[in-house]
């Protein structure tokens, strides 16, 4: 345990952690929410294509723009990490894309049932990478990666905002008119 909190506070001073399990297990997650990215970047044209609201069409069309911003930063930051951007299945993102999959299937095209349900997928979505990236964040941030924090926070965010604009979408019209269908 000793040698482990020497190697973590040496790794700090240098920003390298290469030989520990904590540097491991940062960058396999890293490699997960890469994957997650690269999946949810071909599914966004899908969840568009389904919306019966322009203004949801709309944000799924400016989210996927944004997730090929995040793929970007990651490789930014696999870069920085000295590491080869490498996707690794992630069964989360691929069982909620699937579950995405499911509403459309499950609900009449041009309702407005469809579109709460699809914001009702695509807000899990957002709450997995909000809860990722975050913890991602906060990894960076103890191995002392300042720069790693900048671009994960960077995406935090813009995931954190994503939200609101599927909630704001919900809570404005669709769920009110989704109701009296």
């Amino acid at each position: 345990m000793a040698n482990t909190k020497a190697a973590a506070k040496g790794a700090a001073k240098t920003g390298k952690i290469e030989d520990t399990e904590f540097h491991e297990f940062f960058v396999d997650e890293l490699k997960d929410i890469y994957w997650a990215e690269k999946h949810l970047a071909k599914a966004l044209p899908k969840l568009q294509k389904a919306s019966t609201s322009p203004e949801l069409a709309a944000a799924f069309e400016k989210h996927a723009v944004e997730t090929e911003g995040h793929i970007a930063t990651l490789e930014e930051v696999f870069e920085l990490l000295e590491e080869k951007p490498v996707a690794k299945k992630c069964d989360a993102m691929a069982g909620l894309l699937e579950e995405a999959n499911g509403i459309i299937s499950d609900t009449d095209k041009g309702t407005m049932i469809r579109d709460a349900g699809l914001i009702l997928a695509a807000q899990k979505v957002e709450h997995y990478e909000i809860a990722t990236y975050g913890t991602l964040r906060v990894f960076a941030q103890n191995i002392g990666r300042d720069d790693v924090v900048e671009l994960l926070t960077q995406t935090l965010e813009n995931e954190k905002a994503t939200d609101v604009a599927l909630t704001e979408i919900a809570v404005g019209a669709v769920n009110a008119q989704a109701v009296s269908e």
